[in-house]
């Protein structure tokens, strides 16, 4: 280290964190001292797999079926842990998002075309998170959702407003409301009784009680494997640390692997805790309870107003902080598909508009969230392919490619995701 004198930016959190880092890489620090700035990337992306629309999935699987479907929570979060461990190499070792990189290996008009699902992607994700977060304050507040939702609208754009400042302060705020989503769920398995054999076996083993289960099974799938989060996951590695040399970037590449997969464990054990939380309040005897107002209005009264509170805490806290992370993908995806950077204050309205069209013509909220899932359904390959492609490329990643057995497992899940995302469209289309 030298002892040349600092300016006030180069002591901020996010060079701090910087420096911290490249300790870590040169073997300088131990322990928790030594995971601790590496945190970020994929704390910010693990809220994708904990936003309203997996809420409203979780909640018809655990008052529907009980704990019979834990097993697609857990293949549908394995799915997201291999695709965003993907995302991450793919942006350590190419310093370059995957937006970026589309960009500047294909076609133009294949460019475009990509640029055009991924923005309709980002903007039906948004639709979800924006009007999840609006509805919790709705209900607790006692309020008209429009003003429910100028009030999310308001705390993303404070949220969104700390990427002035660098990476770190909205790392460390998402990683908050990731920590209280958390704990949230926690508190409210205290007011339901969890059977924990039952448990294991929904999770271990595989069964579709009856037809509508598959559909629920996809929309679960559907709900999970987020494109927008592909798209950013690399972003956010490829710009946060720059190795200075190969054997930092192979370091980085494990501790970006090693990230993802307690960062979206914690997620994994949220969304079963979704469904174990449903299934303990709805299943005996409320299985008609699959809307977020209705489990809000029974929970009230079967387990008091601390459960029903918590649990529009959790929704909050997710519908803000994926609202936030979502308008960071938009950010991305624009810019680097395009050139094209529009300032924050108008990319949040341009996401926003949809949500508060919908409300206005008085569509029915439960209706447009199921409409945001197939939108997703669409899209969701553009960047599951993208990546296999660019991850499997020599030319590419170099040393850091995916090796033939990696290969092989990300083409399996994504047949088997693109197909439960067909299921889920044709049966959901004709009810549109």
């Amino acid at each position: 280290m030298n002892d040349t004198p600092v300016s006030e930016r180069e002591r901020s959190l996010s060079a701090r964190t910087t420096s911290q880092v490249h300790e870590a890489l040169a073997g300088r620090r131990r322990g928790a001292r030594l995971l601790l700035p590496f945190a970020g990337p994929a704390v910010v992306v693990s809220v994708a797999y904990m936003d309203p629309g997996n809420l409203a999935t979780n909640l018809q699987a655990g008052a529907g079926y009980g704990y019979a479907l834990l097993w697609v929570v857990l293949f549908a979060n394995g799915a997201a842990m291999l695709f965003q461990a993907v995302s991450a190499r793919l942006g350590v070792a190419t310093g370059l998002s995957l937006a970026k990189l589309c960009a500047r290996r294909l076609s133009p008009p294949v460019v475009l075309a990509m640029w055009v699902v991924s923005e309709i992607a980002a903007m039906a994700t948004d639709l979800a998170e924006f009007l999840g977060g609006a509805i919790g304050f709705s209900l607790l507040a006692r309020i008209p959702l429009i003003v429910g939702m100028a009030i999310t609208a308001v705390l993303t754009w404070a949220l969104l407003s700390l990427q002035r400042r660098g990476f770190r302060p909205i790392e460390l705020a998402i990683g908050a409301l990731v920590g209280l989503i958390a704990v949230a769920y926690v508190a409210q398995l205290v007011f339901v009784s969890t059977p924990w054999r039952p448990v294991l076996r929904g999770m271990f083993v595989p069964l579709l009680p009856d037809r509508e289960a598959l559909v629920v099974c996809a929309g679960i799938v559907g709900a999970t494997i987020m494109p927008h989060a592909l798209f950013l996951h690399s972003g956010l590695t490829g710009e946060r640390i720059v190795p200075r040399t190969e054997d930092e970037r192979a370091k980085l590449v494990r501790y970006a692997n090693a990230e993802v997969i307690i960062a979206l464990t914690v997620a994994g054990l949220v969304n079963m805790g979704m469904v174990v939380m449903a299934c303990g309040a709805f299943h005996g005897g409320h299985r008609e309870v699959t809307e977020i107002s209705a489990a809000y209005r029974t929970l009230t009264p079967l387990f008091g107003s601390m459960a029903a509170g918590l649990f529009l805490t959790s929704l909050m806290a997710s519908g803000i902080s994926s609202s936030v992370v979502g308008t960071m993908a938009g950010q991305m995806i624009m810019q680097d598909f395009l050139g094209v950077s529009l300032p924050l204050w108008l990319r949040r309205l341009v996401t926003m508009v949809p949500s508060f069209v919908v409300v206005a013509l008085g569509c029915g909220v439960t209706r447009a969230l199921v409409l945001s899932q197939v939108v997703l359904s669409f899209a969701v390959p553009v960047p599951m392919l993208a990546l296999i492609g660019f991850a499997s490329s020599r030319a590419v990643m170099g040393d850091h490619r995916l090796g033939p057995a990696m290969v092989l497992l990300t083409l399996v899940v994504f047949v088997v995701v693109v197909a439960m995302n067909i299921v889920l469209l044709a049966q959901t289309w004709p009810s549109f």
